[in-house]
């Protein structure tokens, strides 16, 4: 299905240890992490807390497994803190991924977000932006757009629950306000699907600004009882709202079939946050890698 040559594989650390909430997978070295995707034949990752930040030991530690970095995440205040923060931390960030090879910058919008509240329901008070802050927003993206591009890399806006960016208007108001060459979109299949949205409809239309994409299942049973109970987004991953492809509710052939048929080239990446004493995280990488396998070909 997909020409071998344009697509590489990945997967987040985020099976094995949560960023977020440091008691799933606290205990987990970062060599059994980046060990285990090797073995569980993926060439990728993005960088998660527990990674070196010295440039030469980290990659001494992924070319001994056949890894490389993808990109990493990166929290914007744009609507809430002054825009030189931003840049700042920014451009610290940009530099570092530059010196790992990467060729893409994920970047989500943490004012007003709830992702990492514990409490707070997660649809119920999701936050929305007034018309001034989608101008900052915009504005501001498009700036770091620009100093991306200094370096190299592209700039993928990641779209996430529990933000002022999470359903479909809202990917459509942003990408209406922001430059086509400046701000680019990373499709994240599960966080599209857990707002209640189509992601093809979101793969179809902004196929052309799709630089980065994560492949995240949802266990819809849950994904409901966390709406229905006014559950808050970490909670709702506690519960195992997420899963690898292959052992949810989302059929990924569709959206495989339209990335293979169009011009993108780059990541497809696992990215799935779970409770690792519950979901073995080398049994998931496995469950995911073969289900790629047999439905996209690779």
């Amino acid at each position: 299905m997909f020409r071998k040559e344009d697509i590489q594989l990945g997967i987040a650390p985020i099976g094995w240890t949560n960023d977020d909430m440091p008691e799933l997978g606290g205990d987990i070295p970062f060599e059994q992490c980046i060990s285990e995707m090797a073995l569980a034949g993926f060439t990728g990752t993005e960088i998660g807390n527990k990674y070196p930040r010295n440039i030469d030991e980290l990659k001494q530690a992924l070319q001994l497994r056949g890894l490389q970095i993808a990109s990493a995440w990166f929290s914007a205040y744009l609507t809430t803190k002054p825009y030189e923060e931003t840049e700042a931390a920014f451009i610290q960030h940009r530099d570092f991924l530059h010196a790992m090879g990467a060729e893409v910058i994920v970047v989500s919008e943490q004012g007003k977000s709830i992702q990492g509240e514990m409490d707070t329901p997660l649809f119920e008070k999701k936050p929305k932006f007034s018309d001034q802050e989608w101008q900052t927003l915009a504005q501001g993206l498009n700036r770091l757009g620009e100093l991306a591009q200094q370096k190299g890399l592209n700039l993928v806006y990641h779209h996430h629950m529990g933000t002022g960016v999470q359903t479909a208007d809202e990917i459509d108001q942003l990408m209406n306000l922001t430059d086509e060459n400046l701000v680019y979109l990373l499709f994240d299949t599960g966080h599209l699907y857990f707002s209640g949205d189509d992601p093809l409809y979101i793969l179809k239309k902004y196929l052309d600004r799709i630089k980065h994409v994560h492949l995240k299942d949802v266990r819809a049973d849950i994904a409901k009882q966390v709406r229905n109970g006014q559950q808050s987004f970490l909670q709702a991953v506690k519960q195992g709202v997420f899963t690898v492809p292959g052992d949810g509710a989302y059929d990924f052939l569709p959206a495989f079939e339209i990335l293979a048929k169009s011009s993108y080239k780059g990541w497809l990446l696992v990215e799935a946050e779970q409770d690792p004493i519950k979901a073995n995280p080398l049994q998931y990488a496995l469950i995911a890698r073969n289900y790629i396998r047999d439905k996209a070909g690779i």
